[in-house]
């Protein structure tokens, strides 16, 4: 019994080196998400820049949407927004914002500085529709299909490389399936 117990600390430390080693090749963009294949979960919350208009998840149907979770404090928000503003100009989905844990005052001043490539901007001050739609961090990038249907989950910043690889796809097949009366 005592050697056993000598080599308990030897077993541990293998095991949650086991665990660890499998954790380097976990890719954080392809976080799995209970909501692909499900609607948008209802919602009502204040547009970030109109506080007295409510917004629903009613809004957010009858186009292909990306709705891109975004925040002043987030710095690859920063690094990703120029990419969000040519995504508008090609007017293949309608892209909205939902403001993620921050400060109207000062995500108002970032869209007015930056840019506004959102039809409007959810503004989720307590984290609430956030928690909802199960998001770690910000950016996250959801595409809701023209029914509703969250269809794909992105965690991590959109630049050219990962619009191509990663969007483009859905958003044909999507406009396929839309075409089709599907």
């Amino acid at each position: 019994m005592g050697k056993v117990i000598r080599f308990l600390p030897l077993i541990v430390f293998i095991a949650l080196c086991v665990v660890l080693y499998r954790g380097l090749f976990l890719k954080p963009q392809e976080l799995p998400s209970a909501l692909v294949g499900k609607p948008i979960p209802a919602f009502t919350l204040t547009q970030l820049k109109d506080a007295n208009k409510q917004l629903t998840a009613e809004d957010l149907k009858g186009d292909i949407v990306l709705l891109n979770v975004w925040a002043t404090w987030c710095p690859s928000c920063r690094y990703e927004h120029p990419y969000l503003l040519d995504i508008v100009k090609s007017s293949q989905v309608t892209l909205y914002g939902l403001n993620y844990k921050d400060e109207r005052d000062l995500a108002v001043k970032w869209l007015d500085d930056l840019g506004d490539p959102y039809q409007f901007s959810v503004f989720d001050e307590v984290g609430r529709l956030g928690l909802d739609l199960g998001v770690y961090a910000a950016p996250e990038t959801f595409v809701i299909d023209h029914h509703g249907i969250i269809r794909k989950r992105f965690a991590g910043p959109i630049d050219a490389d990962v619009w191509q690889r990663e969007f483009a796809p859905m958003i044909k097949t999507i406009s396929q399936e839309r075409a089709r009366g599907e």
